[in-house]
């Protein structure tokens, strides 16, 4: 089951947010969680390539690229995507053992606007790190690297499954992303088709 839920706390500040900030002129009212929003993505990713120079132990180099990995999930999951694009998502399990997700965004009318400066490096961090790991995957199975297979599978499962959530947030959870693609793309030939200038 998805339950997609207007914030009913998002007019509540959160971590100390006050209501002059939004006045301040910084292009970004949230530095700390822009920063750590790219920090672990961009640090498990240099890790990743750096590690045979970093250090000769396979396991501290993974135990590392995991604890980076594991630090971005909670923080992109918990943190980064309710304050800088109003959205967020969970998994709720109810006392018959059914498990729903909730997707959740912050109420259009709210005082709290989304700055797009924000916005567009969370979707950016969020839809480029996972497109890496997926890079990772292959160049690992094309080099016999097999070692390395579990870390960049988990990379990929971490960083697309935080992609999957906060697309449906965004999208709404009802909405079939393949239907709604769909329709895009039938829309789009059908504009195309009517903007076809007709024969003589």
């Amino acid at each position: 089951m998805f339950v997609v839920e207007p914030d009913s706390q998002a007019d509540v500040p959160l971590f100390d947010e006050d209501e002059s900030e939004s006045k301040t002129k910084s292009r970004i009212r949230h530095p700390l969680a822009t920063f750590f929003h790219l920090f672990f993505r961009i640090s498990a990713i240099l890790v990743y390539l750096l590690c045979g120079l970093i250090s000769s132990s396979f396991i501290a180099c993974m135990v590392t690229i995991i604890l980076l990995l594991s630090c971005d999930f909670w923080a992109v999951k918990n943190v980064t995507g309710r304050l800088l694009v109003g959205l967020r998502w969970w998994n709720q399990v109810d006392e018959n053992g059914k498990s729903h997700w909730v997707f959740e965004s912050r109420k259009e009318n709210s005082k709290k606007v989304v700055l797009s400066s924000e916005s567009q490096i969370f979707w950016l961090g969020l839809i480029v790190c996972p497109i890496l790991w997926v890079f990772f995957v292959f160049s690992t199975l094309f080099s016999f690297n097999i070692k390395w297979l579990a870390v960049v599978i988990m990379g990929v499962v971490l960083q697309w499954a935080n992609l999957y959530g906060y697309v449906r947030c965004k999208v709404g959870a009802g909405t079939n992303l393949r239907n709604m693609a769909t329709n895009y793309l039938g829309f789009q030939l059908f504009k195309q088709a009517m903007n076809k200038p007709q024969g003589p």
